[in-house]
């Protein structure tokens, strides 16, 4: 049984296969491959040049008020686009090189105060940042149910004046991971090298190669099936709603949501309007919930916040599955899409893309059914613009990779080197050190 759906992410598709072959389906973006059998893999390792000297920066962002680590805060090097995010814990390490010239880091958040710290005073061995919340108050005024739709159009309208128009070359850190129930049974990891495509082309397109990467084999042995994601970086960077506003919505979509302006808020010292949308019509594919951040001054969306419509799980289901078994039973329960954004040099940029996808698979005839949730997530480290090339053709990862198949198994404290990435969270964490002693036997 074949499903295909044009609904936004692109088009979601997923694949629950038990033949060996696989069809390139050149244009979709996250597909899931769920394999019966044995698979064997055949993987390169991927090689990392020399080192230059850099300093470590690490520690754990917490709210000054409440001293909870705060999750997905943006960590830079002040004045520069060398920078990483908090993870769910609110722990982060930052490599700084020594001759940057920098002398402060960054720390920012939604609804908190940016706050500077030297890097001359910390100790880089860890310690905990502070940030003290910020609100601001909804001024007095009388909000026409329109006004919040014209300032999502306004925003639509202005992607090209509020964020790069000449391509760029970012280094990003990208994960992914899988849980049966509370298990982990996969993580890949890799640092890419990126071309990003600027944000008013729509056939040039962004392209990625791997400068180095990892993977944990299997933490824990799934029982019935193998969950593969396909896509890897290209499908985080498809949360760009910026360069590809169809994913949520675009100026002629809108009109398949309601609006409404339920806050403002501080983003990195500028005022957001915090805007809610939900669907007011029922069409042949699945809308979505969620709030988008726009700017007061310059209404460039600064955050999306938004999860698929589940309310007809059948609908729902159809939008993420290609292909599956008859006998197999797809029930997506859980959908949540983040993007953020920075502004640097008078433009936004993308800052963390991260999605997650619960869902329980059971065969027919069986009394039990297996619960999934999927996690892929990925920071923007550095950027540089002036004579970016496209890669060529041999070098690109194509959207069609399974990273896990790119990658070799291989955990080491000092894996990344020079490279920023986001610390791993502690769950994550516990299956990595479980790996690690299997891999000493």
């Amino acid at each position: 049984m074949i499903y295909r759906s044009y609904n936004c992410i692109g088009i979601i598709k997923s694949f629950f296969y038990k033949q060996e072959t696989v069809k390139n389906y050149g244009e979709a973006m996250l597909r899931l491959l769920f394999f019966t059998g044995l698979l064997i893999l055949f993987t390169g390792f991927v090689t990392l040049a020399g080192v230059p000297r850099y300093i470590t920066v690490s520690g754990t962002v917490k709210d000054a008020v409440t001293g909870k680590g705060i999750a997905f805060a943006s960590v830079s090097l002040t004045g520069s686009h060398i920078g990483t995010v908090s993870n769910l814990d609110g722990v982060f390490t930052l490599k700084v090189p020594v001759l940057s010239g920098n002398t402060d880091i960054s720390i920012s958040h939604l609804g908190y105060r940016r706050a500077d710290f030297s890097i001359d005073e910390i100790d880089v061995n860890g310690r905990d940042f502070l940030i003290e919340p910020h609100t601001v108050l909804l001024k007095e005024v009388v909000i026409r149910p329109t006004d919040a739709r014209a300032i999502v159009v306004s925003a639509l309208g202005r992607i090209e004046e509020n964020y790069p128009v000449v391509p760029y070359r970012l280094t990003g850190f990208y994960r992914e991971t899988i849980r049966q129930r509370r298990e982990y049974v996969s993580i890949s990891e890799a640092v890419v090298d990126i071309y990003q495509a600027p944000y008013n082309s729509k056939r040039d397109m962004n392209m990625f190669r791997i400068i180095q990467g990892r993977k944990s084999g299997n933490v824990k042995r799934a029982d019935t099936l193998l969950v593969k994601l396909q896509g890897g970086p290209h499908v985080s960077m498809l949360l760009d709603v910026a360069k590809n506003p169809e994913l949520i919505m675009s100026s002629e979509t809108a009109n398949f949501y309601n609006f409404d302006l339920v806050d403002i808020v501080k983003v990195d010292e500028v005022s957001n309007y915090v805007i809610s949308f939900s669907p007011r019509v029922i069409i042949d594919y699945p809308l979505y919930y969620g709030k988008l951040y726009i700017s007061v001054e310059r209404h460039a969306i600064t955050m999306a916040e938004f999860s698929l419509d589940l309310s007809d799980r059948d609908k729902a289901a159809q939008s993420f599955i290609l292909r599956k078994p008859a006998r197999l039973r797809f029930n997506p329960v859980n959908t949540r899409y983040l993007a953020s954004y920075k502004e640097v040099d008078g433009k936004y940029h993308v800052n963390y893309l991260r999605y997650e996808l619960e869902f329980f698979a059971d065969w027919r005839r069986r009394l039990f059914r297996t619960g999934y949730t999927i996690m892929s997530e990925m920071a923007i480290t550095t950027r540089t613009s002036g004579n970016v090339k496209r890669f060529a053709p041999g070098e690109s990862l194509r959207s069609t990779a399974v990273l896990a198949e790119q990658v070799p198994v291989y955990f080491d404290d000092d894996f990344w080197g020079e490279y920023n990435y986001i610390e791993p969270d502690q769950s994550i964490e516990t299956a990595i050190r479980r790996l690690n002693r299997q891999l000493d036997w």
